[in-house]
């Protein structure tokens, strides 16, 4: 029998960060995704996670394990998928470190991803994302952070973990305003930030103050904001824009919707597929697409563009007999009349 421990720290302690270079962000969900799996598996045997054995991590044991997920765990089909990655991925590392798992490996390998549904992205709209960028009320050292982070967050199309990672010497003021992404995947991309933007960026960081940390966005003590932090602060804005915009209440904000919103902003402006996927930072163009189905202009101009079939002319016949017999009590009552 083969301990687990030890394979599996090697995997995330050094396969990983190192040999990998995999982000903070995916080392922490495949040590999320273990944790989940070994206290599943610890329960189902009676015994203790440190005292596992590879062997016992078997197919059927994993299938038993994405069934637990979905049912008691209620999560979706994306994070029943995200969880059986980090497995496979840890089985190829294990696949050439411990030769006489070949066939167990193997078989954990041909698990097949769930298929999902491929639905619309939520997004804003033009008047929804202003009311939003308007809610801070920069009077003050908040507000005027809270205005600066929503305005770059969006400009950027940024994720959570992105726009808090940005770092003060990620900042260009000249010749023109620029921000430095670290992105997913280790992807940096330099994006141009629009005079707006860099002025909310301007007034934070006037009152900012002298802090040692590195981060452009700080909380109240001082230290890096966190992605719950800006999660709390969106929230809190989005429902002051409510008010203002009441189509608002009915949508679900998050900073992945403002990622969104700007892709569109984008794909609407340029027309132009690829420079909305550099924008994001997308690895591959495919990831992009999903944009173009919900974009009417491009739905619209291809509309404008067909000639459309023509629709034949006619008079409509009564052939219901309820109908025909309401046409002759009218045709009867208006003889009546014009008899008088």
């Amino acid at each position: 029998m083969t301990p687990l421990a030890p394979h599996l720290t090697a995997f995330l302690q050094q396969r990983l960060p190192l040999e990998r270079g995999a982000s903070d962000n995916t080392c922490e969900s495949y040590a999320y995704a273990f944790k989940l799996l070994l206290e599943f598996v610890s329960q189902r045997l009676k015994t203790r996670p440190s005292q596992l054995y590879l062997e016992q991590i078997d197919a059927s044991m994993i299938l038993s394990f994405l069934d637990y997920l979905e049912t008691t765990r209620h999560n979706g089909a994306n994070s029943r998928n995200t969880r059986l990655a980090a497995v496979k991925s840890f089985m190829r590392f294990v696949e050439y470190r411990v030769p006489s798992s070949l066939e167990q490996v193997r078989q954990i390998l041909a698990l097949p991803l769930k298929r999902t549904e491929s639905r619309l992205v939520s997004h804003l709209t033009q008047q929804e994302m202003q009311a939003i960028l308007d809610a801070p009320i920069p009077s003050g050292w908040f507000g005027v952070r809270d205005r600066a982070m929503l305005h770059v967050c969006f400009a950027g199309a940024l994720r959570a973990s992105e726009l808090v990672g940005l770092r003060l010497s990620d900042l260009a003021m000249q010749p023109y305003a620029s921000v430095v992404v670290h992105g997913k995947g280790r992807r940096q991309r330099c994006l141009p930030l629009w005079k707006e933007t860099a002025s909310a960026l301007k007034a934070w960081l006037s009152v900012r103050g002298t802090v040692s940390t590195p981060e452009v966005f700080i909380n109240a003590r001082g230290e890096a904001m966190t992605r719950s932090g800006f999660q709390y602060v969106l929230r809190k804005h989005a429902a002051v824009a409510s008010k203002a915009c009441p189509s608002i209440s009915g949508k679900r904000v998050s900073p992945h919707v403002l990622r969104h919103t700007s892709a569109l902003t984008v794909l609407q402006a340029t027309k132009d597929l690829r420079k909305v996927s550099l924008w994001l930072g997308h690895a591959s163009m495919q990831t992009t697409e999903m944009y173009t189905r919900i974009d009417q202009t491009v739905k619209l101009e291809a509309l404008e563009s067909v000639v459309a079939p023509k629709l034949r002319s006619g008079r409509f016949k009564a052939t219901d007999r309820l109908i025909a017999s309401l046409n002759t009590a009218h045709i009867t009552h208006r003889r009546k009349t014009v008899g008088r």
